[in-house]
């Protein structure tokens, strides 16, 4: 194995996008190249990379993906100055969980997507 790129499903691209460039994300790639009705797009924040891709894109090729809210797991983000990245988004982000050390010694934060997806940030200070 040579690495994972999650290929998350949602339901509104434009507003993904939105969320995920504003929690400093930058769009890479989409399906098509040019105009709003994207069916797929590829976003990264350092080596960190998401796929997102609507529900209907695949509906009838791959019909077992289906959801009703969210998904049962979580996307475990390691990123660098935790804290400064905390007070950037804490206001503008629903925040399940805020900072806290853990007893593993990881400072960590969740917030929940627009998809309803949980994203943990973690750093080991």
């Amino acid at each position: 194995m040579e690495s994972l790129s999650p290929n998350i499903f949602v339901n509104n691209m434009t507003e993904t996008i939105s969320f995920y460039k504003s929690i400093g994300f930058q769009l890479i790639m989409t399906v098509p190249e040019t105009g709003n009705d994207f069916v797929w797009a590829m976003m990264a924040n350092g080596e960190v990379t998401f796929m997102f891709q609507t529900f209907e894109s695949l509906g009838e090729e791959l019909p077992h993906i289906s959801r009703k809210n969210g998904g049962s797991l979580l996307f475990y983000i390691k990123v660098k100055k935790i804290r400064e990245f905390f007070e950037l988004i804490k206001d503008t982000v629903i925040v399940l969980k805020g900072l806290e050390v853990t007893f593993y010694g990881a400072t960590e934060f969740s917030i929940l997507d627009n998809n309803n997806y949980v994203l943990t940030f973690a750093e080991d200070e």
